[in-house]
């Protein structure tokens, strides 16, 4: 498999993050796959933003979880942007994706939508919540998954492999070659997150690492520079 650019919430280093405008924009500028990350409204919906409140990212205050999906798409998500749920960006772009579930509740829900519009083969399912890899590969046997960590040492491996996981996406910043390679070894894969200058993605061409996680096109366009 060639070495993989992805997308951090689309493009958020020059577009809104995890908008429609924003992952239209990974996609056109040749990113591999486009991550985002799901939480689900106060109504059931599979929301796309990264935190659990809205302040940092919209016009609005408070939990996701307060709100209903009507509430959520009267505010401004950047630029005028609403706040998109995961359906809309399935049918938006044509990219292989990268979903991370933020709270173990919503896996049950996104192992709904994956196998009613059968996009097993096109959805990677990631997260922090090894118990929410578990039940994802419980409920839609076959799914790819992968476990990602920021605080993490040689033992993420073993809990990679313990739910299931086909990959590890990691915090290049702790990343060391011995984990890479015991990694591969274990047949994983290993994605460092986040790349943003031309010297993380020497170090990660150096580690060996499969891919790595972007905010910028600027590193898409270097990565054959660095091979």
């Amino acid at each position: 498999m060639s070495f993989l650019t992805i997308g951090h919430r689309g493009m958020m280093g020059v577009e809104p993050e995890n908008t429609l405008r924003s992952f239209a924009r990974a996609e056109r500028e040749g990113l591999d796959v486009i991550e985002l990350d799901l939480h689900l409204s106060k109504d059931g919906a599979l929301v796309v933003m990264h935190d659990a409140d809205v302040d940092r990212t919209t016009d609005g205050t408070g939990p996701i979880a307060d709100r209903t999906l009507a509430e959520l798409r009267e505010l401004d998500a950047g630029d005028g942007e609403r706040v998109p749920v995961f359906e809309e960006i399935v049918d938006a772009v044509r990219a292989p994706l990268q979903a991370e579930i933020k709270d173990a509740a919503a896996a049950r829900a996104l192992a709904d939508v994956l196998r009613a519009r059968d996009l097993t083969a096109r959805v990677e399912v990631i997260s922090f919540h090894d118990e929410a890899l578990a039940t994802v590969s419980r409920l839609l046997p076959g799914v790819r998954t992968a476990l990602v960590a920021e605080h993490y040492g040689i033992e993420v491996v073993d809990r990679a492999r313990a739910v299931g996981a086909s990959a590890l996406s990691l915090d290049i910043r702790r990343l060391t070659l011995e984990l890479v390679e015991r990694a591969h070894t274990a047949g994983l894969r290993v994605l460092g997150w986040t790349v943003n200058t031309h010297d993380q993605l020497r170090l990660s061409r150096g580690l060996g690492l499969d891919g790595v996680v972007t905010d910028f096109p600027e590193i898409r366009r270097a990565v054959r520079f660095t091979a």
